[in-house]
């Protein structure tokens, strides 16, 4: 009988060391591509959705417009929204953003919008009693205190946002899901469970980070707890 192979890699094994050792430099190079899409994808939906929640808090009919345009986008499946991209974007990692900025905004504009219409009636009349204007009121007021709100919607559109691009490898730019896909195809089982255990580490690692961030921008949360 011949021997089985002494190389995890010729053995084709879910946990292989020699993978990591022989990949660092394709890892790395896929792992940042993931968190530059990520991050990039929720900050611009960030800047979206504020105004848009601003939009549905003070007019009725906008709110209803936002709240339905955004939970529309939200339901199109992954592939079918980077397919009605592709004449806008082309094979490009601007579909992938494009297509991750779309689904964050439900996301956002939700908490932020949750989070705004939380703010205690008393505060805002004590910042009209000290001679507050509406835009002073929004930014040292309403914004402040709907902080908890809106960054527990950055994390959960952060987190949604990890999984959802590894999708854009039908593109060719799906960061850890390239290779995700690649080891799907030659069932590369180290490739495959290395890249999917990276997104997990991402997306874990990024939640963690926002949730510090919150409390450190939140005090008055934990003094209340």
């Amino acid at each position: 009988m011949t021997a089985p192979p002494d190389d995890c890699l010729a053995r084709n094994d879910w946990l292989c060391g020699a993978y990591l050792s022989t990949r660092q430099e394709i890892l790395l190079d896929a792992s940042l591509q993931h968190l530059r899409l990520t991050f990039v994808s929720v900050l611009i939906a960030l800047v979206l959705a504020l105004p848009l929640a601003l939009a549905a808090r003070r007019r009725h009919w906008a709110g209803g417009t936002v709240l339905g345009v955004t939970t529309i986008l939200y339901t199109i499946p992954s592939l079918a929204m980077f397919s009605l991209l592709l004449p806008l974007y082309g094979l490009s990692a601007s579909l992938v953003v494009a297509g991750l900025v779309l689904y964050s905004l439900t996301l956002l504009v939700r908490n932020i919008l949750a989070g705004l219409r939380d703010v205690p009636e008393d505060a805002r009349q004590a910042a009209r009693g000290l001679g507050y204007g509406p835009l002073r009121t929004l930014l040292t007021v309403e914004l402040p205190l709907s902080l908890p709100a809106t960054v527990a919607g950055v994390r959960i559109a952060t987190v949604s946002a990890v999984s959802l691009v590894t999708i854009g490898a039908i593109v060719g730019y799906g960061g850890l899901g390239n290779l995700i896909y690649a080891g799907m195809n030659t069932y590369f089982k180290a490739q495959v469970l290395t890249a999917s255990a990276l997104c997990v580490v991402i997306a874990v690692a990024a939640d963690l980070v926002l949730l510090l961030v919150q409390r450190l921008l939140t005090p008055w949360t934990r003094a209340g707890g």
